[in-house]
């Protein structure tokens, strides 16, 4: 795709040294985060994402190309191509442009146009369109055949080839395509049996919106209503205008045939144009909404898999139950499984034995943290280990996704010989260890974190998200003699196969010591080799810097530094005073340019360096459902999953109440991800509760103080307002619920 360099770089913005750089890494084989990290010398340090967008970009270049090729070719073949129709074909920008152009050449079902042209009317549908002194009835009348009965139905069929006409100029396509884009609305209306059935779409029952500034959630809203019969959905300009717009187009004069014209126009337009064009936008929206829903889901993906990570403890992780019990598995700091058992909880006759089983545990295994699964009977759970006071930090851990991991084939491979109980407690640990290594095995979309994640289109969200999950693992990079295939299919250069080949070698010699034991590994040759072996680890190998980002082919180079500071690799990595001492241009070469020593230095400084920082504990308020939810209290959550709209907030209860964009901050924004990102912990203020819905409301700006705003002179002090329910605090609310529950 090298020969789309040029155009790429005039779309971007981006020099066109660096996109073709970046088109011939990619032609070698190379993947984006190799390219990103390792190759920044070639592009000018591009990141992922200008390297993401330039891949795109020549996709859809080369895909625009091979259409306007097959275009010309299929015109040429009828022989109707034409200096000004391929000048036009030339200068067309987008494939709408070029559709447009091709419209009246293409193949089509048998039309109305096409038989009045086999019945000879065509020349009667000139005679008309030249607008000359004619009476349209009487010429007709000369064009009575078998098979055009009378004068009417002559200049029905010369109509239906005006109307068709009108419909294929792409002067006038590109016309109401603009009228569209600056003023159609998107309507819809409830059908009359299902007001009751599909009350969860009240909000569109009556509904009206401008094309050029309705939302991304609002349309897929509307879109999903339609698609499941609840909804009437149309998109439409006010069709006056439309019409206005195509007569000055066509009628150049007013005499008897502007009649017949203008009939013919509002035939063009209400049977061809407008829901052809209703169709084109409807698409283009629900494109514009899937590539909207799939970012927002994809940097709620990224953020989630770079959640703060507990690192190699003991711990002790509880799936929690009512009436089935709490299934307890005890890890070592590897995360391997040592023991099971099942406790009860919620029957008072069982506390007892429950709590005498946690203690043994603990103390044989010496457990260093508790991992609770969020789902039901989390908090109650909570709250019973917080009781043995045992000094151990208590981490709730979200578990959405877990029951799909539990009956997963790669859980059953992993643990054959225990059910998906365990299965589901196991992850939980693991997930509070490393939730970007346990992560990885489950399909993104059933995480929790998206937005009409089974609307959008599928190939296009999975592309995304795995390019999401590659980056990811590639960024934080990948113990090799710890990770499980399945992370290990995300690196740069390898696969699943290549996973599995790497795991059965690691079995097979015990572990990895050396990165260059991967060249012996089945089917990983020198180019995967060259792709992967940055970003996995060996600690303790034999090389120190097996352990680092700095990749094997500057090993040499590392070794000229040290060897400059009268040191060896092993005393020169983590010694910045050393590092700093070091003269950067007396290592840059040909193979070896500026970026890339500096990249060296960084990771000598602070070798293998995790991006994420430590998992810290987090305390919920003692609120437990939505019924003991008072407005106006105040309460500790973590958010759980962002959208355009607004962000969720995790606050102890079983549903995650919303703080709507306009309730987050007291400056304006667009977008909740300018100030808030996942597992932020916030404060939040409840503003309503609707328990028939299971709703809850939340601000976070009306827990901050407003900026001060300077007063006017003279300006009378307001009266403080007597406080109310919207001035509850934590203690207020609690003391209200307990005169309310008598508990």
């Amino acid at each position: 795709m090298i020969e789309f360099a040029n155009g790429v770089s005039a779309k971007l913005n981006i020099k066109e040294q660096q996109v073709k750089a970046v088109l011939e890494l990619l032609n070698e084989g190379a993947t984006i985060p190799f390219i990103a990290r390792y190759r920044k010398d070639r592009t000018g340090a591009l990141d992922e994402v200008q390297i993401q967008q330039i891949q795109d970009e020549a996709k859809f270049q080369k895909e625009f190309s091979e259409r306007k090729a097959f275009i010309e070719k299929t015109i040429t073949e009828q022989g109707k191509m034409t200096e000004a129709l391929q000048g036009k074909l030339n200068a067309a920008t987008t494939l709408s442009e070029l559709e447009d152009i091709y419209l009246p050449y293409k193949p089509k079902r048998k039309t109305k146009a096409q038989t009045a042209r086999e019945n000879g009317l065509e020349a009667l549908a000139l005679m008309i369109l030249e607008q000359g002194s004619i009476n349209p009835a009487n010429e007709a009348a000369a064009f009575i055949t078998e098979n055009v009965k009378t004068a009417d139905d002559a200049l029905q069929g010369a109509r239906d080839i005006i109307a068709e006409m009108v419909n294929e100029d792409a002067t006038v396509r590109a016309k109401m395509r603009k009228l569209f884009e600056d003023t159609a609305t998107v309507q819809s209306k409830v059908l009359s049996d299902k007001e009751a059935e599909g009350i969860k779409y009240k909000d569109y029952y009556d509904f009206s919106e401008p094309v050029s500034k309705i939302p991304s959630h609002r349309i897929l809203a509307v879109m999903r209503g339609f698609m499941e019969g609840v909804l009437r959905m149309s998109i439409s300009p006010v069709e006056e205008d439309a019409l206005a717009i195509i007569e000055k187009t066509y009628i150049k004069a007013h005499n008897d045939t502007t009649e017949q014209l203008k009939k013919a126009i509002k035939d063009a337009y209400r049977r061809l144009l407008q829901p052809s064009l209703e169709s084109e936008f409807r698409m283009a929206l629900k494109t514009k909404g899937d590539e909207e829903a799939i970012n927002v889901f994809a940097e709620n993906l990224r953020q989630l898999l770079l959640s703060s990570p507990l690192g190699g403890k003991r711990i002790l992780a509880i799936d929690p139950g009512y009436r089935t019990g709490c299934k307890i598995v005890c890890l070592d700091d590897k995360g391997t499984l040592q023991k099971t058992d099942l406790i009860y909880i919620h029957e008072p006759g069982r506390l007892i034995s429950a709590e005498h089983t946690i203690r043994a545990l603990v103390q044989q295994y010496n457990t260093q943290s508790f991992a609770i699964g969020d789902g039901t009977a989390g908090r109650e759970t909570e709250q019973f280990i917080k009781k043995l006071n045992l000094g151990l930090p208590i981490f709730l851990v979200n578990e959405d996704g877990a029951s799909v991991y539990s009956a997963s084939e790669t859980a059953r491979e992993e643990f054959p010989d225990y059910d998906v109980t365990v299965r589901g407690a196991v992850s939980i640990g693991r997930r509070l260890m490393d939730p970007l290594a346990e992560l990885v095995k489950i399909d993104p979309k059933s995480i929790g974190v998206g937005q009409y994640q089974h609307d959008v289109n599928q190939i296009r969200l999975k592309e995304r998200l795995d390019q999401t999950v590659v980056s990811c693992v590639n960024l934080v990079g990948v113990n090799l003699n710890t990770a499980s295939k399945h992370l290990l299919s995300y690196v740069s250069g390898i696969g699943p196969s290549i996973a599995e080949n790497i795991v059965n070698y690691r079995n097979e010699i015990g572990g990895f010591t050396s990165r260059k034991q991967l060249l012996k590994v089945p089917r990983l040759g020198s180019k995967a080799y060259e792709q992967c072996a940055g970003f996995l680890r060996i600690k303790d190998g034999e090389n120190p810097l097996d352990a680092s980002a700095v990749h094997p082919e500057v090993y040499e180079v590392v070794a000229t530094m040290a060897k400059d500071m009268g040191i060896d690799v092993k005393a020169l990595i983590g010694n910045e005073e050393k590092v700093k001492q070091l003269d950067t241009k007396k290592y840059i070469t040909e193979t070896t340019g500026e970026h890339t020593i500096k990249d060296i230095l960084n990771e000598l400084k602070k070798p293998g360096l995790d991006p994420r920082s430590e998992a810290q504990a987090f305390e919920f308020a003692s609120i437990y459902s939505i019924e003991d939810v008072v407005v106006g209290m105040t309460v500790p959550g973590v958010v759980t999953n962002i959208t355009r709209f607004g962000a969720f907030v995790d606050i102890g209860v079983k549903q995650d109440g919303l703080v709507h964009v306009s309730e987050i901050s007291h400056t304006y924004i667009t977008d909740p991800n300018e100030v808030l990102k996942l597992n932020d912990k916030v404060t939040v203020k409840v503003t309503e509760v609707d328990l028939a819905r299971k709703r809850i409301a939340l601000s976070i700006k009306q827990t901050m103080e407003a900026p001060q705003r300077q007063q006017r002179p003279q300006q009378q002090k307001r009266q403080e307002p007597q406080k109310d329910m919207s001035d509850m605090n934590m203690n207020d609310a609690l003391s209200l619920l307990k005169k309310k529950f008598g508990k």
